[in-house]
């Protein structure tokens, strides 16, 4: 059984002081395939470095993270345009839309949002999404660039049924992690009614730690928490959620 974590932050400095015995514990739990989204320029070297101390297992993405859009916006996104022309990376993200946190600047974070899509077609690559209080604005954006090259993963899903039908029709895996376990949840009432064909697995670790670690730092270990999850909802073996959802991030990054 290979487990895949589509969206890990591993560079984070939560990790600092054990990063090594972190990585061993998942890697222990099967899990052998590590999607790293960027955030902005501060984390690239950082980002850098964990790739070369994980060749086999560790696949980077480029891009600038919608709460990292500030008024310097311009020279970041020239920053993930430089990056993308100097090697390869997996994805473009994560990218999107969040007005969690501040609503002032939504027109930039629409801006850099659209702009990434566009890089992300012009090297064929998929692109991974962030929203936070932003599913109409996020949709909008996407009914604007959707074509054949729009593409990827709906990163930490927790809308309604009907939004994740809506994020399917614009070519989006869904990205399942913690919120699945939690009670208030709400996402595991509805999730079995969508195919699991659409379906990838994430931790966002060190943030959202599922259940029995809510509230403690999330790492990549505990995705098993989520697929545990997901095997009881979708009534299929502990290995066959992993073999799909594996085959599901294989149909997205391409590896």
């Amino acid at each position: 059984m290979i487990v895949t974590d589509t969206h890990t932050h591993l560079y984070s400095d939560a990790f600092s002081e054990d990063r090594e015995a972190m990585m061993q514990r998942a890697l222990d739990a099967n899990v052998k395939r590590f999607f790293i989204p960027a955030i902005d320029s501060s984390y690239t070297e950082s980002m850098l470095q964990l790739e070369k101390d994980y060749p086999e297992y560790v696949h980077l993405m480029m891009g600038l993270h919608p709460t990292s859009v500030k008024e310097n916006y311009k020279e970041e996104l020239a920053h993930v345009e430089e990056m993308l022309a100097k090697r390869k990376f997996i994805a473009i993200g994560e990218i999107g839309i969040d007005l969690y946190w501040d609503k002032t600047l939504l027109e930039n974070q629409k801006e850099a949002f659209k702009h990434q899509i566009q890089l992300a077609k012009q090297y064929d690559l998929p692109i991974v999404i962030h929203c936070r209080d932003a599913f109409d604005e996020v949709f909008e954006v996407l009914e604007e660039t959707k074509d054949e090259k729009l593409f990827g993963i709906f990163h930490c899903f927790t809308g309604n049924v009907e939004q994740a039908k809506q994020a399917i029709s614009y070519n989006m895996k869904l990205g399942i992690g913690g919120v699945v376990t939690f009670k208030n949840g709400k996402i595991d009432q509805f999730l079995n009614q969508i195919d699991i064909k659409h379906i990838v697995l994430e931790t966002d670790s060190p943030y959202l730690s599922p259940t029995p670690y809510r509230g403690k730092r999330n790492e990549s270990s505990y995705i098993i928490k989520v697929l545990e999850k997901l095997s009881e909802l979708y009534n299929l073996p502990h290995e066959k959620i992993a073999e799909i959802t594996t085959q599901n991030s294989k149909d997205v990054f391409g590896i």
